[in-house]
């Protein structure tokens, strides 16, 4: 049997870049499609304004009020689907947040203030909409959980992946390869040049046009991960909670094979 191994090569907490290795292409890419767009998250579904004279009509405010990635406590919150109240809406699957602001100023996510604690804007600094003196902004907007299948607003993390490189550099290869090369693969010591970062390549193939004593593949089972979180979820947790999703299919597929062959 042969296990998959995951190295981490740089992480942060929206940022994560691993290696996915002893895998598939078709493993890689279900994994990508399920950290982009099947991991629930928080956001804004409706805006009930009470009040907006602004130089912005109420359905672009709203739009970009729902583009607010949004902190959320996964323990206390499901989907509306699969809510004890039947998707009627109640303290489980909603979440109110409230803002009342006169200008002139710039009105930001921060300004929203929420109904509990754990559901936040992860940026306090996303500007919504400037107010001019006498211009009022008066809301109330209810937060559900979604899944970025369903709208772009509950997209968990944007995710790329691109097949590990393999670059070798020989004695005839050219030093100036390390100047051209745009991510830094390459490094000049003592008239040489030498791999330093072989991760690094996006395979653009600049060094190979410019020096024969170069060598650029790529390995089809090892894949080169970069995840960035764009939701209210830390890149480690989109991971994760990706991971765990992928597992339960495996084992529901395995039980209706089961199933079937019975």
């Amino acid at each position: 049997m042969i296990f998959m191994n995951i190295k981490i090569l740089s992480k942060s907490q929206k940022r994560i870049k691993f290696l996915l290795e002893k895998s598939t292409p078709a493993f890689a890419n279900a994994l990508r499609r399920i950290m982009r767009s099947e991991i629930p998250t928080m956001a804004v579904e409706f805006v009930d304004f009470e009040e907006n004279n602004s130089g912005m009509f109420d359905e672009l405010v709203a739009h970009r009020i729902g583009l607010i990635p949004l902190t959320f406590d996964e323990k206390a919150y499901s989907l509306k689907s699969e809510c004890k109240c039947g998707g009627k809406g109640c303290s489980r699957c909603e979440v109110t947040l409230v803002l009342e602001k006169q200008g002139p100023c710039t009105v930001k996510s921060g300004d929203m203030k929420s109904t509990d604690d754990s559901v936040q804007p992860s940026e306090k600094d996303i500007p919504i909409v400037e107010l001019l003196e006498g211009q009022r902004l008066k809301f109330e907007a209810t937060a559900q959980l979604g899944v970025g299948i369903d709208h772009v607003k509950w997209q968990a993390a944007n995710v790329g992946y691109q097949y590990m490189p393999i670059v070798k550099v020989g004695a005839n290869a050219d030093p100036k390869i390390a100047d051209i090369c745009p991510t830094h693969v390459f490094e000049k010591k003592d008239g040489r040049v030498k791999v330093v970062a072989e991760d690094r390549c996006v395979l653009c193939m600049r060094c190979t046009e410019v020096s024969e004593g170069v060598s650029v593949q790529s390995d089809d089972s090892v894949f080169v991960f970069d995840v960035e979180s764009v939701s209210g979820l830390a890149a480690k947790d989109v991971i994760s909670r990706s991971l765990d999703a992928l597992e339960e299919r495996a084992e529901s597929l395995a039980e209706s094979v089961k199933k079937t062959v019975k």
